[in-house]
């Protein structure tokens, strides 16, 4: 149907995946999102259809239950469901980083207890980095475990954990000095944890709360939390990969591959906000004809349509060479900060097309222009983004004199 953000060098097995989940939004999602995020509530019927689907497990390994698909086929499914509803695949995308963190960096023992029950979907995944007071700095986290015996005693407060009452597994970074003399880097001394807990609010088990979802101005339905840990005791054998240390580098990775989907969600919003506008301006009569005749709003679809285009190439790119083993914290950043920037843009020309319609919640633009404001900031800033990408063309054009 669309002529924009087609991917070519597809399989037969990806373009079925992908026309599965395309009829899916279009059936199951586009046609309640709005109403669902008005109300802020969460999508249950819509999660337990993508659980029947096997989205939870798309990446996971066959091994485990999972259907071994590569990043980019998982990408450009994340593409889809964004542009259905944004928050719904968050809820995806967060269990996907914590599945793929157990993946590269667990234990067998820990992939072979979670993964298969992640791959069904039974076992939700959130991960937790940032605290109130952090910002982008991780290296100032001040949550802290201290070994006690055969267990350690997380203590802390951790802050914006998508999935953080629905999920029933956290991976928490936090520090973790034993074993860590002082003076050692910042990001050498912390270790991720894997803690289980019942899904809900409140003391969801032992030394762990999580007080309640976040109120946002969008974003909504996907819950938000805090997470507290006060004397939070976690067996040893639940320190990710089995050694402390590690925790900052098996983070990064996950959300290098995390940038990589959020500029998914972006080409996704980006997308249904120009068919939302090429749409309405098709529709809209003014001084006798179509606003799509006017000169003006023709260029703004130009260039919609036209950043929609490269976002998605950028993204599609980054996805590929994470798939090819290859180092892609560069492309992925790039990918990141383009479609978010480009995702921002498009929405606000449509909510333009829109008129006065468009401020109306009527219009399924209005929760568009909420929403794509949390790409700007999820996974990191555009700032963030810039100083990854000039520190990497640095490496690459050192200059030789």
């Amino acid at each position: 149907m669309a002529r924009l953000a087609q991917t070519a060098g597809l399989t037969d097995v990806q373009q079925e995946i992908l026309s599965t989940v395309r009829d899916f939004v279009d059936k199951e999602i586009i046609p309640v999102a709005t109403e669902l995020e008005h109300r802020d509530e969460y999508p249950q019927a819509i999660v337990d259809g993508l659980k029947e689907l096997g989205l939870f497990g798309l990446m996971i390994p066959e091994e485990y239950g999972g259907l071994g698909e590569s990043l980019l086929t998982y990408a450009l499914c994340v593409e889809e469901i964004a542009r259905g509803w944004m928050s719904v695949s968050g809820i995806i995308n967060t269990h996907f980083i914590v599945a793929y963190m157990l993946k590269q960096h667990g234990t067998r023992e820990q992939k072979d207890h979670f993964l298969p029950r992640m791959a069904a979907g039974d076992i939700r995944g959130a991960f937790s980095m940032s605290e109130p007071a952090l910002g982008s700095d991780v290296s100032a986290i001040t949550s802290k475990a201290v070994k006690d015996g055969d267990e350690y005693v997380l203590n802390g407060q951790k802050m914006w954990l998508t999935n953080g009452g629905t999920s029933s597994l956290v991976a928490v970074l936090v520090r973790s000095d034993e074993g860590h003399p002082e003076g050692t880097a910042p990001h050498k001394s912390m270790t991720t944890f894997l803690v289980e807990k019942e899904p809900g609010f409140g003391e969801v088990r032992p030394g762990l709360t999580i007080p309640g979802k976040i109120d946002k101005m969008g974003y909504k339905g996907v819950d938000t939390t805090e997470l507290i840990m006060d004397g939070l005791r976690v067996p040893a054998d639940r320190v990710l990969g089995g050694v402390t240390g590690r925790g900052f580098y098996q983070m990064m990775d996950g959300v290098e591959v995390g940038r990589v989907n959020v500029a998914a969600r972006g080409c996704g919003v980006a997308q249904r906000a120009f068919e939302l506008g090429v749409r309405y301006a098709q529709q809209r009569h003014t001084f006798g004809k179509a606003i799509a005749q006017h000169q003006a709003i023709q260029f703004k679809l130009a260039e919609m349509a036209t950043k929609v285009e490269a976002a998605h190439a950028m993204m599609v790119n980054a996805a590929r060479k994470k798939d090819s083993g290859e180092r892609n914290d560069l492309e992925a950043g790039m990918a990141k900060y383009l479609a978010s920037e480009y995702c921002k843009e498009v929405v606000e020309d449509a909510f333009r097309i829109h008129g006065g319609y468009g401020f109306s919640k009527e219009y399924e633009i209005e929760r568009l222009y909420r929403e794509a404001p949390m790409l700007l900031i999820g996974e990191g800033t555009a700032e963030i983004q810039k100083m990854i990408i000039g520190r990497r063309l640095l490496e690459e054009y050192r200059f030789q004199g």
